[in-house]
């Protein structure tokens, strides 16, 4: 395949519409289609900021979202300066065009936000931004840490960790976020990336899934990940290392397998460890 035509194939909500298996699968793929459009900066700060004392800020939502403890001016006032800091510094990492588009906005207000289990325990915090006055912007920042692969591997070739997982997105997905970026904290040396909280991103609800619309799904999961790997990746190499025969799909279906597996009993021993006590767990 073309080198350019793999770096300008997308799997759009157009394509992925016209290869729905069946009328049921297309509306269940309208429907996230619809939900993702809904997911902007603009319907988060519907519900998601506040008014005090004539200031919009975003709303605390205790333990999930708060804002860093200060206990009088002189640190809160400092907190501001690294945020600024960080901002600044985030911004140099942006395309001149995007940095064109990103000075139309100012800094409002950041908190701490509690990240997913995929980024538990790692730091992460959400910053508002405003333009014109009523147009919204929210960033969120992640903590970046040394690839997991570094310890069988070279060290990477980046300075900044952030740099090479935005580096990595940008590089592995057709469409990656236009605010993607990352800079360090000068305080602390600690690295992180940036990229959007809402961007228009959307999720299948796999529970209601049955047969058709998993084998579905998985095609979907396949294409982006092949295309990614051809992006990324040595095609021809990746191709000769896969071959013809059904070794490689059998690996991967062991793996799955094993990984659900693995992924059930995890949950057992959490549903157990919450039951008798051993791990605190906070219902919402």
């Amino acid at each position: 395949m073309d080198p350019l035509d793999v770096w300008y194939h997308q799997i759009n909500a157009e394509n992925m519409l016209a290869t729905a298996h069946s009328l049921k699968e297309k509306k269940m793929e309208q429907a996230v289609i619809a939900q993702a459009r809904r997911r902007t900066s603009r319907a988060e700060m519907g519900h998601a900021t506040e008014i005090v004392n004539g200031r919009m800020q975003i709303k605390d939502e205790p333990p999930l979202v708060y804002h860093f403890p200060v206990t009088n001016q002189q640190e809160a006032a400092r907190f501001n300066d690294t945020i600024r800091h960080f901002i600044a510094d985030y911004c140099d990492t942006l395309p001149d065009d995007r940095r064109e588009l990103f000075d139309r906005y100012q800094l409002i207000d950041a908190a701490m936000r509690v990240v997913g289990v995929g980024s538990v325990g790692t730091r992460c915090w959400v910053a508002l931004f405003m333009a014109d006055g009523n147009c919204p912007l929210f960033l969120q920042v992640k903590e970046a840490r040394a690839s997991v692969l570094e310890r069988y591997l070279r060290p990477s070739r980046y300075a900044n960790h952030g740099q090479r997982v935005a580096t990595g997105q940008r590089l592995l997905q057709s469409a990656s976020d236009i605010f993607l970026g990352w800079a360090k904290a000068r305080m602390t040396g600690i690295d992180f990336y940036v990229r959007q909280l809402r961007d228009m991103k959307g999720a299948f609800d796999i529970a209601n899934f049955d047969v058709s619309d998993f084998s579905e799904y998985a095609e979907l999961c396949g294409r982006a990940l092949g295309h990614a790997m051809g992006k990324a990746g040595d095609p021809a190499l990746i191709s000769g290392y896969v071959g013809t025969s059904d070794a490689f799909d059998e690996a991967i279906e062991n793996f799955a397998l094993a990984y659900a597996d693995r992924n059930e009993q995890d949950w057992l021993m959490l549903r157990s460890g919450a039951k008798t006590g051993r791990i605190p767990v906070m219902e919402e």
